[in-house]
């Protein structure tokens, strides 16, 4: 508006010192403000309808706050947040006809044996079971789950459904795709009923091999992991909280895969699609000694 302004100070200037005989000089002149004018009411309104970002306030499993702006292009959950009831370590979700639910657990050989048994007997429907690993260290070893095979067969044969997750360090594509090769190589005669979750995690009390990457990297890794099993006909999925939703994980490149949500507050931060929430990583099961995460899938009608 300033500029504007200006301009139409400097048109009167120059009509003032016009040369006798220039007729119509008053004319432009009228015309030329008349034009600045509209330019000046299309910019506001322009700026006007400009839609404010959306802000979230989120907090981190530390209570450490923070905000960041919500991307309008990625999809966004339809959940009812006030739906989620707790009840001790048992999650509900309630009040909303378009989903279902069920409870799981995730395990990995930290939790020893167990009895599935007991596990279902209680109301736990579906586990994901880590099925490998690779070192956070300077070496970047990959391992196997020394429970991998015993808890896959033991959980499917009392009929829990399974999925299963691999925690990722890599620090390029070539590494993401090796990590897939160990997932598949352990996989193979086994049947799922749940995703392959690739599980890209930041070590948040000691030094790793992937403080240094990208989210963009992060990204890429994901997505490489993500289309070799995917071309292996198994269903592949991402592990994610709202710190790699909002600087790490581009959802955007990463769409067309479920979401397996973290987060230890009574409700889901994230605005964004997610189809598995783990709730707490201190629950209790009875079958499982010690303490496990729990997980709440949420089944559109």
């Amino acid at each position: 508006m300033v500029r504007g302004k200006y301009v139409a100070a400097v048109g009167i200037l120059t009509a003032a010192v016009m040369l006798p005989g220039c007729e119509g000089g008053s004319e432009e002149k009228k015309g030329q403000e008349k034009k600045e004018k509209q330019e000046v009411t299309e910019e506001s309104t322009d700026k006007s309808s400009e839609k404010k970002p959306e802000i979230l306030h989120f907090v981190d499993v530390y209570g450490q706050p923070y905000e960041v702006e919500i991307r309008p292009e990625i999809e966004k959950h339809t959940y009812n947040l006030d739906g989620f009831l707790h009840d001790g370590y048992q999650l509900f979700y309630t009040g909303d006809e378009r989903y279902t639910y069920r409870l799981g657990v995730d395990v990995s050989e930290h939790q020893g044996e167990i009895d599935w048994e007991k596990v279902k007997a209680v109301g736990y429907d579906f586990a994901f079971i880590r099925v490998g690993y690779r070192g956070y260290g300077e070496a970047g070893r990959l391992c196997t789950d020394a429970m991998f095979h015993q808890n896959i067969v033991e959980a499917q044969s009392v009929g829990i459904d399974v999925g299963v997750y691999f925690f990722a360090q890599a620090v390029n594509e070539a590494e993401a795709e090796e990590e897939a090769d160990l997932v598949l190589q352990q996989l193979a005669g086994y049947q799922l009923q749940l995703p392959v979750v690739y599980d890209p995690e930041s070590i948040l009390d000691d030094e790793a091999r992937t403080d240094n990457v990208s989210g963009e990297q992060f990204t890429k890794n994901t997505a490489v992991f993500c289309q070799k099993i995917k071309e292996a006909d198994y269903q592949p999925a991402i592990y994610s909280n709202m710190l790699w939703e909002a600087y790490e994980l581009d959802l955007k490149v990463l769409e067309e895969y479920p979401i397996w949500y973290a987060d230890y507050e009574l409700k889901p931060q994230t605005p964004y699609r997610f189809e598995f929430w783990q709730y707490t990583n201190q629950g209790a099961v009875d079958g499982i000694e010690g303490e496990t995460d729990l997980n709440i899938q949420l089944i559109k009608q």
